[in-house]
């Protein structure tokens, strides 16, 4: 594999909910420096809402000598907003020296009007959950790849304009796109190490261009790495404090575990470049009372303590040997 590299959140807000409330400046550059030199990644993938954010966090992490994807996480915007907030970005990274820009992800999912829900947590509801409306959303999908593809044209031209670096998209699994426009194909690889897996990557491989797996990675309980992107759907927000919906059995080793498996999977398949989802769970505090360990939602490879702090799982451990 040419790179190996983490997802870094600068912060998103799907629903309207900061997965990063708390955005320090100095906290970020010690972090940047923790990925270059202690998980000896060779990339990193900043993803966020705010350009600002994204432009500050990639300038450290070019200090750091890291290959840098710039990629805005916008949400709940609607397609005519997405050209001229992607121009933003494309400045940004133009002036920070990115190398790689991602325009945008599972814009299916996290845009406004392309499936049916008021906010990103309704769309993914309608799409995966055991509601009347998952069959008319599951018809959808197939219905939007052409107005999908449209959108990112559009996207892909207007950054072209502003950034020289290469383009990308951080596809879903689900979605059909049109790689003519992008440099490199990209797909956010929650999957396993089946044939059936595999045969999904070769095909991605068909396209004639470098493909890279912008996401993997799994959550830190029992079971998790089976339930991939959707893991982190344990969490009952209605509660106060908000605490897990069940029974769970927290496992560090589960998430070091799966990080290995994937990584073998990638490497023999010929993947370009992989990031795992993700450094660290800021909204996700870890607890000892395994009912409020919120952590145990997180696919991060440091835990967030109740002091603030960030501590090593044993997947920090497990990547920095992978990654060596």
């Amino acid at each position: 594999m040419r790179a190996k590299g983490i997802n870094y959140d600068t912060g998103f807000t799907p629903g309207g909910r900061s997965s990063r409330p708390v955005f320090d400046a100095e906290a970020v550059r010690r972090e940047i420096r923790v990925i270059a030199d202690d998980l000896h990644c060779d990339a990193v993938r900043i993803t966020g809402g705010d350009p600002a954010r994204l432009a500050l966090a990639a300038e450290h992490a070019a200090d750091a000598g890291l290959e840098v994807w710039f990629s805005p996480f916008p949400c709940e915007l609607s397609a005519r907003e997405l050209v001229p907030y992607f121009a933003d970005c494309a400045d940004r990274a133009q002036e920070v020296g990115a190398d790689v820009l991602v325009a945008g992800c599972e814009l299916s999912l996290f845009a406004a009007g392309f499936l049916p829900g008021d906010d990103t947590f309704a769309r993914i509801n309608a799409v995966a959950g055991d509601n009347p409306d998952a069959t008319e959303a599951a018809a959808r999908l197939a219905e939007i790849a052409a107005r999908l593809d449209t959108v990112l044209a559009d996207v892909a031209a207007t950054v072209r304009e502003r950034f020289r670096g290469k383009v990308t998209y951080a596809a879903g699994t689900w979605e059909q796109i049109d790689w003519a426009p992008f440099d490199i194909v990209s797909v956010d690889a929650y999957g396993d190490a089946s044939d059936a897996f595999r045969q999904g990557l070769r095909e991605y491989l068909r396209h004639g261009k470098p493909l890279a797996a912008t996401e993997f990675g799994c959550c830190t309980y029992r079971g998790a790495a089976e339930r991939g992107g959707f893991g982190w759907a344990i969490v009952d927000y209605e509660a106060d404090p908000p605490r897990l919906d069940g029974n769970y059995v927290r496992d560090e080793e589960e998430q070091a575990r799966y990080l290995r498996e994937m990584m073998a999977v990638f490497e023999k398949e010929g993947v370009d470049t992989a990031f795992w989802f993700t450094f660290a769970g800021y909204e996700f505090p870890h607890r000892t009372d395994p009912r409020f360990d919120l952590d145990m939602a997180s696919y991060g490879v440091c835990k967030l303590m109740p002091d603030g702090s960030l501590a090593p799982k044993r997947s920090f451990h497990a990547m920095a040997k992978a990654y060596e």
